[in-house]
């Protein structure tokens, strides 16, 4: 859910009342509640930890201007009302304030779930869930990922952060095996586009209009030491509401990480299917005047190997990285429909992570960023950031 405000404002001194306001929920609790619930009280329900990232980047692309962005500034809070029911929260802001358009900011409510732990191997969610698709969607605070900006692929082919409102199911079973899966609103067809895919037709559980549902899920295996094998989908419709256009889209993603000793390797292939393309291409032509070009078929994925070259005296580390990068969004088009060779792309990324505590990362990185077009070029940059989480 997105929300955003015509009157300039810092949002982030809404962040901080909200926190304020949940450390201080139990002494609140306390003086409302009645006398006789005082003489039992319930020990069983506790509030917090308060947890959150932040992150900030210097961005230097080739023939512009550097940029520095506050990037985004997270709050994570928790509360458990029984050992058995918990609610989680994720309340993003992103650049730094919020002022009317989408490009000055938005504050985001990325997660709002209750999960009810059953058995180690079923639980029951349900509220603003984050997609289970690939890698980073789920797990993208800074010090987790090499780089100053997240991959490509998980840009443009996964659009995360992906979240919608939901309900499913999650679990662990022995011998490594775990698994999440939900049942969600559709996505808005109209905000798919050439460039970024089915990026644009997240809903974001802002009164998400769900005229049919949306499944998604991923199972991962952790049986053997430091290896994690994991594969995702999500399969639905994009609807162009108020028309009775629509089309399949589908969604599948692979990854594997391994450390071996220093040596951390991690690659990641997804392929995203839009099944009537080209009657989504015309219909939003009909209406705007303007084809998007969108493709029937999207793939992207990455190969990365880093090294931890100093990790003494603990905990500071220092890891080099080198990752390739790979993200077509018009790789297959429908009948009739050229591809714009600009947005089939890909790159090479060299850097550096230095660790002067586990949760604190400073991030420098060069990308080569290349595309097939033979007129229109990409713009490589160089990034330098810091991000950490408590």
């Amino acid at each position: 859910m997105i929300l955003n405000s015509r009157s300039r404002h810092s949002a982030a001194s809404l962040l901080v009342c909200l926190a304020t306001a949940l450390l201080a929920a139990p002494s609140f609790a306390q003086s409302t509640t009645p006398p006789a619930a005082l003489e039992q009280p319930r020990t069983s329900s506790r509030t917090g930890p308060l947890s959150g990232y932040m992150d900030f980047h210097f961005n230097k692309a080739t023939g512009q201007d550097g940029v520095v962005d506050f990037h985004r500034f997270v709050l994570l809070f928790t509360h458990s009302f029984t050992p058995r029911i918990r609610f989680v929260g994720e309340l993003e802001l992103e650049h730094a304030l919020v002022e009317g358009l989408e490009d000055a900011g938005e504050l985001e409510l990325e997660q709002a779930y209750l999960d009810f732990l059953i058995a180690r191997r079923f639980n029951v969610r349900a509220g603003m869930l984050l997609m289970p698709i690939g890698i980073i969607n789920e797990r993208h605070e800074p010090p987790v990922f090499n780089g100053v900006e997240r991959p490509l692929v998980d840009t443009v082919i996964i659009p995360t952060t992906w979240f919608e409102t939901g309900a499913g199911v999650h679990g662990e079973f022995s011998g490594g095996w775990r698994y999440r899966a939900y049942v969600t609103a559709p996505l808005d067809a109209n905000g798919f586009s050439a460039d970024e895919g089915i990026r644009g037709g997240r809903q974001k559980g802002a009164e998400a209009s769900a005229p049919s549902a949306s499944v998604t899920g991923r199972v991962e295996y952790l049986g053997v030491p430091n290896l994690t094998v994991g594969a995702s989908f999500w399969r639905g419709r994009g609807h162009i509401f108020g028309t009775p256009t629509s089309t399949g889209v589908r969604v599948l993603e692979g990854d594997v990480r391994y450390q071996m000793n220093r040596l951390e390797l991690r690659g990641q292939i997804a392929d995203v299917a839009i099944h009537d393309a080209a009657d989504i291409n015309d219909a939003v032509a009909f209406e705007s005047g303007i084809d998007p070009n969108i493709a029937q078929g999207l793939l992207g994925g990455y190969v990365e190997a880093a090294y931890r070259i100093w990790n003494r005296p603990s905990p500071r580390d220092v890891v080099a990285f080198l990752r390739y990068e790979y993200a077509n969004t018009q790789r297959r088009m429908p009948a009739g429909f050229v591809p714009l060779e600009e947005f089939n792309r890909d790159s090479f990324v060299l850097g550096a992570t230095y660790f002067p505590d586990p949760d604190v990362a400073v991030k420098v990185d060069y990308t080569w960023l290349r595309n097939k077009s033979g007129f229109i070029q990409s713009p490589s940059s160089f990034n330098i950031g810091l991000g950490w989480w408590f």
